[in-house]
């Protein structure tokens, strides 16, 4: 059997069928001529009017074995972030061992649900492949889901419970503005809602990298008292006056960057006492509750963890992005077609956070080299796993590293 080969490809043309024929024919000579095995597909609103053929004619011009993809507000490709541009972008891997079950799952209400009732024990998913597939030695997952109508934080819970050791990488389609405006593409079709996905076993492995864009302040705190989503006690202090107190020591620019987005850390480790960014799953702080003095997160703590306020801080998203791409990518491959890479990074980065243009598939392409194949879209939402758990994530880039199997 020959050796899995990587490509991917772009194309910025404002017309659809001309965009469509240059991307596969860069596509073609990146694989040499081989027909691609998987085939992810990326694509701006700007080609919505191409969105109920695109599949369809993508699977026609390259045979792709399997295609899925999904809609994004911007792209990734080669080693650029285009933003506000049209564009389409291909990433393809061709390797006979690899075998691959592609998904289309939906999320409905379990019988007896009622509105205030939350958590995965509530949803019922169609589509969702048997255990014996997730579980199996090797195998990976590619999620993209729509964010109106598919619960991806809930649906990685269910599946965390199912396969914990399964590999799973991903994010939320993004740029529409209302539900049915988001497209997920699966084999020839073109779907509004739901998700889709697919499982690989064989030929090649994952690697994943996440990088979270927030840094620890103050003193970390472990919660005392808590209920669902309300944090009451920190160290036995109300956590509202803890915050406050957390927020009126910081210098002025930390306190504005604490004020206008402020999040809360919680360590997945509870037995860790030294941590760095990286150690944290960030919660959005959704308000205060005044008369119980409690803060009031996204998200289910409980008593006995570790928490620390966090704030967005582009210069730590950025060197830790590079400091975890180098921990966790491994070596630059020989060939770049030896490898490739997915890359789902966060609406709210790029320009909107950064003032140097391309930062995070800069920061790939450095360690990685100039060349690696690399395709991805600015999700509303991003796939990573922090400790042993995947979760959903804001603000981050989450990058999936795909080379052949290691030999045993």
């Amino acid at each position: 059997m020959s050796s899995p080969r990587f490509a991917s490809a772009l194309s910025t043309r404002h017309d659809g069928t001309l965009a469509i024929r240059e991307a596969v024919e860069e596509l073609s000579a990146g694989l040499a001529g081989r027909t691609p095995d998987l085939l992810i597909l990326f694509v701006t609103h700007h080609h919505s009017g191409e969105f109920e053929a695109l599949a369809a004619r993508l699977g026609s011009l390259t045979g792709a074995r399997v295609l899925i993809g999904c809609s994004g507000e911007s792209l990734v490709a080669r080693q650029q972030e285009l933003e506000g541009v049209p564009a389409i972008s291909l990433w393809a891997v061709a390797c006979e061992d690899l075998q691959l079950t592609p998904l289309r799952l939906g999320a409905h209400p379990a019988e007896g649900w009622e509105a205030d009732q939350e958590g995965p024990e509530h949803i019922n998913y169609s589509g969702h492949p048997d255990a014996s597939l997730l579980n199996a030695s090797g195998s990976s997952l590619i999620l993209l889901g729509d964010p109106f109508s598919f619960p991806m934080s809930n649906y990685l819970e269910h599946l965390g419970e199912q396969a914990p050791d399964l590999d799973v990488t991903g994010g939320m389609a993004s740029g529409g503005a209302r539900p049915g405006e988001n497209a997920l593409f699966l084999a020839g079709e073109r779907l509004n809602s739901g998700a889709v996905g697919v499982i690989l076993r064989g030929g090649i492995e994952l690697t994943q990298v996440l990088s979270q864009a927030y840094r620890p302040v103050g003193e970390p705190w472990v919660i005392t008292d808590c209920e669902g989503p309300l944090i009451r006690k920190l160290g036995g202090k109300a956590a509202a006056k803890v915050m406050v107190g957390t927020f009126e020591a910081l210098p002025n620019g930390e306190r504005e960057l604490l004020e206008s987005a402020p999040m809360l850390g919680i360590a997945w480790n509870p037995a860790q006492r030294d941590f760095s960014p990286s150690d944290f799953l960030a919660h959005v702080i959704r308000g205060v509750a005044p008369q119980e003095e409690a803060i009031l997160i996204y998200g289910e703590p409980r008593r006995g963890q570790t928490i620390q306020f966090m704030i967005r801080d582009p210069k730590t998203a950025g060197s830790d992005l590079l400091e975890q791409i180098q921990l966790r990518a491994g070596p630059r491959p020989i060939e770049p077609h030896e490898a490739g890479a997915l890359l789902f990074t966060c609406n709210a980065r790029g320009s909107r956070m950064f003032v140097e243009p391309h930062h995070d598939i800069k920061r790939l392409h450095q360690h990685l080299g100039p060349d690696l194949p690399v395709a991805g879209f600015f999700a509303q939402g991003e796939i990573g796993r922090i400790g042993r758990k995947y979760q959903l994530h804001g603000f981050t880039a989450s990058m999936a590293v795909f080379r052949a199997c290691a030999q045993p």
